[in-house]
């Protein structure tokens, strides 16, 4: 696969974790937890940052919740996680940071929605002042522009302007270019106020695949500030994650983007880390990272009418989840594994053939056998009731003896 070309950046530094050019695109999240809720957020953030989120950001919208801050980071370092906080602001961010310097001294970093903050009007200096409170505490800022809540003075500007032309253009690309200009100018007024631009980062949510595509290719086109991504709100379900795919990855591979977020909307009591997941997978589908093994596996069709391949998948696939927190430790690379499990021999053994291990399950009405290729060679053919559980032997020991070795020359490098 030829290398993505990434645009080059800045890296900016929140807490441990550096975003930018020089290092891979990170996977971040958010809670929906009432943040005041100390041990509520604590389980979430934990449970986002043990999926392979990155960094995780939780409401600051009241006193309540800004108190709430520093136990929480506190709880997550006593977890030993050493994920960064990043606190977000709307409204009343100016007042918080103030009256709160704990949590201004703790959180990683500092969203600013600038269309929310007031910037540009005389009568209220709320962006300044959560500028010069990051500067103070030497915190990073993403300075993220909603369409849903776009400065609206800049907006009626800008149509006012574009209404003057000879031929306007349509209202829909002079919001998507206010939106720019907003993000551009409030990273302009940030510096002016203190920041670098070493601790920006620029985000221009809106919630249409190709406005998301329009948006960031104008943004990263006009300037080289580090870049978050994700749809605002990319919706439920399938719609979700279908939105979400076909709006980040024209723009993954094209090099565009620094850190990204999957904003799926979770089922009632549903699992928000299906988020990470889905933004793991984006970017290991691209060929971007590697999170954990990736299993191929068919469709099924009427050769398969048995249901023993789903089974198998769907186990396999479960095994390698539940594996992985331990693996991902005692093995490094493992995650760059490929699996294949087949349901019939039409495209079976050719598909096991180009993963590292393979097994092919013969479909219907044939001899009830499985081969089972490792590294595109036959290496056994399993029979009976017992395929499922002589399968994982044979991923387990293929996991120790390639990757195992591969943890032991690390030892000896790291001793010389």
């Amino acid at each position: 696969m030829a290398e993505i070309q990434r645009r080059k950046t800045g890296t900016v530094s929140i807490g441990q974790v550096r975003v930018g050019w020089e290092v891979p695109v990170v996977v971040q999240s958010m809670t929906n937890t009432d943040t005041a809720d100390v041990a509520g957020t604590i389980e979430q953030v934990a449970a986002l940052a043990l999926a392979g989120s990155e960094i995780v950001r939780v409401t600051v919208n009241n006193e309540d919740a800004a108190a709430a801050v520093p136990y929480i980071v506190e709880g997550i370092d006593k977890r030993g996680l050493r994920v960064p906080i990043v606190g977000d602001f709307h409204y009343n961010g100016h007042l918080l940071l103030k009256k709160f310097p704990a949590t201004a001294r703790t959180l990683a970093k500092y969203r600013i929605n600038p269309g929310n903050a007031s910037i540009g009007k005389k009568d209220n200096d709320n962006f300044q002042v959560m500028v010069e409170c990051a500067v103070e505490n030497q915190k990073p800022v993403r300075i993220g522009v909603n369409w849903g809540s776009l400065d609206q003075s800049l907006l009626t500007r800008m149509m006012d302007e574009n209404s003057r032309q000879p031929q306007p253009l349509p209202a829909r690309d002079v919001m998507m270019e206010a939106m720019v200009v907003s993000a551009l100018e409030s990273a302009a007024a940030a510096e002016r106020y203190g920041l670098r631009r070493d601790q920006i980062i620029l985000s221009a949510k809106v919630s249409g695949v190709r406005d998301l595509i329009d948006v960031y290719a104008n943004l990263a086109a006009r300037c080289d500030y580090v870049l978050h991504l994700g749809l605002t709100e990319a919706g439920m379900g399938a719609k979700g994650l279908i939105a979400s795919t076909a709006g980040l990855a024209p723009l993954l591979l094209a090099g565009i983007g620094d850190t990204i977020r999957v904003s799926l909307t979770p089922k009632p009591g549903g699992d928000r880390t299906e988020e990470v997941v889905a933004a793991q997978q984006i970017l290991q589908s691209l060929g971007i990272r590697s999170f954990m093994p990736q299993v191929t596996s068919c469709p099924g069709c009427g050769r398969t009418t048995s249901t023993y391949f789903q089974e198998l998948a769907e186990q396999i696939q479960s095994y390698l989840r539940t594996s992985m927190p331990e693996w991902r430790k005692k093995y490094p690379g493992v995650e760059e594994l490929k699996l294949a499990v087949m349901g019939c021999v039409v495209n079976g053994p050719g598909e096991s053939k180009h993963a590292n291990l393979g097994i092919s399950l013969p479909g219907t009405f044939e001899e009830p056998k499985a081969p089972v290729y490792v590294d595109g060679k036959l290496y056994k053919t399993l029979h009976g009731d017992t395929i499922v559980a002589e399968f994982k032997q044979i991923l387990d020991q293929y996991v120790v003896s390639h990757y195992g070795q591969r943890a032991k020359s690390a030892k000896l490098v790291g001793a010389r």
